[in-house]
């Protein structure tokens, strides 16, 4: 994959990009990162990026001409041909489409993926409609740019790429993983894939610390008990803290069992 990022301050990725798995997959040739100065497709001498809105307001707006030949010199499909080409030019800002799970997982289906970092008030508007495939939020509050948000979605996508991640069965453990991966007739198993819920929690060595014990069924070695275990756990989590979660999960005639022992403990007696 080649990501590029066109942003204002190319300076900022230096510590995101160069640490974990981001750095690993580089190092290995998974992915290639470049970071795009907006400010070099500026003709003025201030390399002015931004200007006055239109109409009045608040605040200044990035304008459309140094993104479009930033886009442009990327010399990437036309619009129209992009996603045959598994090519995606993404503006980041807060009135993007919410990024979830899902959307990593398309966003790694591309070979050549453009991420626009917003700035000020706003971007020209003209830019999401002519030049974006598609706009991105990552969450319902407002940053001062979209590096920030750039990164999360580089992380979030890169770890989804083959080889990137050491024992790439832990990315379909993790929390909002959709996939299948259960025997006939009941629902994903806990130790392979959440099935959209959040993740079941975790422990580790030593067993008992400062009073705070494991639970006794993880060093039982029943794994049933163990999956079943986890299984339970997950779907309390999910209600307690994601129920909007369990609205989009189709869920099995076990995990219905399961979540009815969460609301009532004797029932699991």
């Amino acid at each position: 994959m080649q990501i590029d990022i066109v942003t204002i301050f190319p300076d900022f990725f230096r510590g995101p990009l160069e640490h974990g798995i981001i750095r690993r997959a580089c190092e290995a040739g998974i992915v290639t990162i470049a970071v795009d100065d907006l400010r070099e497709f500026t003709s003025d001498r201030h390399r002015t990026v931004d200007d006055r809105p239109f109409g009045g307001g608040q605040g200044m707006v990035l304008k459309p001409q140094p993104v479009f030949e930033c886009v442009e010199a990327l010399e990437l499909r036309p619009r129209e041909e992009r996603a045959r080409a598994k090519q995606a030019v993404v503006l980041l800002s807060p009135q993007g489409h919410k990024f979830d799970q899902s959307v990593a997982a398309e966003l790694a289906m591309v070979e050549r993926l453009v991420l626009i970092c917003g700035r000020y008030e706003g971007v020209d508007e003209r830019v999401g409609m002519f030049l974006a495939d598609r706009e991105i939020s990552i969450g319902d509050y407002v940053l001062s740019g979209g590096e920030l948000a750039a990164a999360v979605i580089a992380d979030a996508v890169i770890r989804l790429l083959p080889g990137a991640v050491g024992n790439e069965a832990s990315t379909r453990q993790e929390s909002f993983f959709a996939g299948r991966d259960a025997a006939p007739g009941r629902g994903p198993s806990s130790t392979c894939g959440s099935g959209g819920l959040l993740d079941y929690p975790h422990y580790t060595r030593p067993a008992d610390f400062r009073g705070m014990r494991v639970p006794e069924v993880l060093v039982s070695g029943n794994h049933q008990d163990i999956r079943r275990w986890r299984r339970r756990s997950a779907l309390a989590k999910t209600l307690r803290n994601r129920p909007d979660l369990l609205d989009g999960i189709e869920l099995s005639e076990e995990d219905r069992r399961l979540l009815a022992e969460n609301a009532d403990p004797a029932a699991a007696e």
